[in-house]
């Protein structure tokens, strides 16, 4: 298993929809893999291919307390979302950024697994958002995104401030 590096917001990579994966070959396995390698390293509880600059619609999730169940969604597509919850969230693209967003509080999705098999899953709270909060990655979107003009420019000020240090270190 490898290491992704993890684009940081505002990177306009993260602005690509990701397409369809249409064929579940060993590759997708190893993307897999490597994704939630990647995700457990960080840490986080949520990944998007497109995070790792593979415009692939493909996510990894685990939201467990020990780090031992992890979800793969492949192609996934909410069919039912109700209720709402408005919590904080942070994201592996944006390091160090938290802020309240609202999300549906109950999703039920249908997507694959690595294997290509087909699916259904309900989820609530906690899970129910990152499902949301990693699908709207594979549309181009960072959960920055859904917060006010003024707040989305000083996250992107931050960001670049941040990238500039880095740099010069």
């Amino acid at each position: 298993m490898a290491l992704l590096p993890i684009l940081e917001y505002p990177d306009a990579r993260l602005k690509r929809i990701a397409s369809d994966v249409t064929e579940f070959t060993p590759a997708i396995k190893k993307l897999v893999d490597d994704m939630a390698h990647t995700m457990y390293e960080a840490p986080g509880i949520g990944l998007a291919a497109t995070q790792v600059n593979v415009h692939k619609r493909v996510i990894v999730i685990d939201v467990s307390e020990t780090k031992s169940d992890l979800k793969v969604l492949i192609n996934p597509q909410i069919i039912m979302a109700d209720g709402e919850i408005v919590g904080e969230e942070g994201c592996l693209s944006v390091p160090g950024y938290y802020d309240t967003v609202k999300r549906a509080s109950h999703v039920v999705v249908k997507a694959h697994d690595a294997s290509g098999n087909p699916f259904q899953l309900e989820a609530t709270d906690l899970l129910a958002v990152c499902i949301q909060h990693e699908m709207d990655h594979l549309v181009g979107t960072v959960f920055v995104e859904h917060l006010s003009q003024l707040k989305q420019i000083r996250v992107k000020t931050r960001m670049k401030k941040r990238q500039r240090e880095a740099e010069r270190a």
